[in-house]
């Protein structure tokens, strides 16, 4: 069955009303009357629709929900607003698919491939990730809320309004990406590694962050706010972190002087 832009395509190179296509078609008698002229004309509207544009075919919300998903093939597939929740999604193939907007909620995607996939306004609640790949892939405004991210791969990544939200990222691998806009909230970093990444209007708002280090590394507009304690225990952990030959604004760097940061070897942008 077509869809509506199919239908008023049709009916267009056709030079008919959308009434022809009705249940009850109009009759000869009627006003309209549906005329083919020749073999060409049959063979150039069959052409037409099958050049029909992939972005021209209407996206449904498909619900897989519950559903065995191990190992699936979905490379290459156009899926916006889909929902996989409770869904056993082991070493499935994702790579190259645009899933915007889709859901990942409480499912097992370990070892999963993302890799190039379209993952605008999607969502991976409390889903386990371990060991899964994001090579390349498109994260734009991507939310990561209490997933498992053990030894799950992010490289040659840009990370543009993406929220990471009661994560444990110790084991996460982060390789030649850049933070734009991101949320690290609640997370633990502890130890992470951050040597030449860049960061631009990244928040760390009460994450772990003892030991990390950021050598090298590019930060603007990038700020610090550390758990609460009642005694001084955040701020002297937050005195582990290491900002040797970092490259970072002059706000980044008053920011870091307000929490009593001091101790900084860098280079400071105009």
């Amino acid at each position: 069955m077509p869809d509506i832009t199919t239908f008023n395509r049709l009916a267009e190179i056709l030079g008919v009303d959308l009434n022809y296509f009705s249940e009850n078609p109009q009759s000869d008698d009627d006003e309209t009357v549906f005329k083919v002229d020749s073999t060409s004309d049959i063979e150039q509207t069959t052409q037409e629709v099958t050049n029909l544009s992939p972005t021209q075919e209407r996206q449904l919300r498909i619900n897989l929900t519950a559903v065995n998903l191990e190992e699936s093939d979905f490379a290459g597939v156009i899926l916006h607003k889909g929902k996989f929740k409770a869904s056993p999604l082991c070493r499935a193939n994702f790579a190259g698919a645009d899933l915007t907007g889709s859901l990942f909620e409480v499912s097992d995607a370990r070892e999963a491939n993302f890799d190039g996939a379209n993952l605008t306004d999607c969502t991976f609640s409390m889903t386990d990730l371990v060991g899964a790949s994001f090579y390349k892939s498109v994260l734009v405004i991507t939310n990561f809320n209490k997933s498992l991210l053990a030894g799950t791969k992010f490289i040659d990544v840009e990370l543009t309004d993406v929220k990471l939200t009661m994560i444990d990222l110790r084991k996460t691998i982060f390789e030649n990406c850049v933070f734009n806009g991101v949320d690290f909230k609640y997370s633990d970093l502890r130890e992470m590694h951050f040597a030449g990444h860049t960061f631009i209007g990244v928040q760390f708002d009460k994450s772990a962050l003892n030991d990390v280090s950021f050598t090298g590394a590019t930060l603007r507009n990038v700020s610090f706010r550390l758990p609460f304690s009642v005694t001084n225990r955040s701020y002297r952990a937050f005195k582990t972190v290491c900002f040797d030959g970092a490259i970072m604004d002059k706000l980044t760097y008053a920011g870091l002087k307000q929490i009593g940061y001091l101790k900084v070897v860098l280079t400071t942008l105009v």
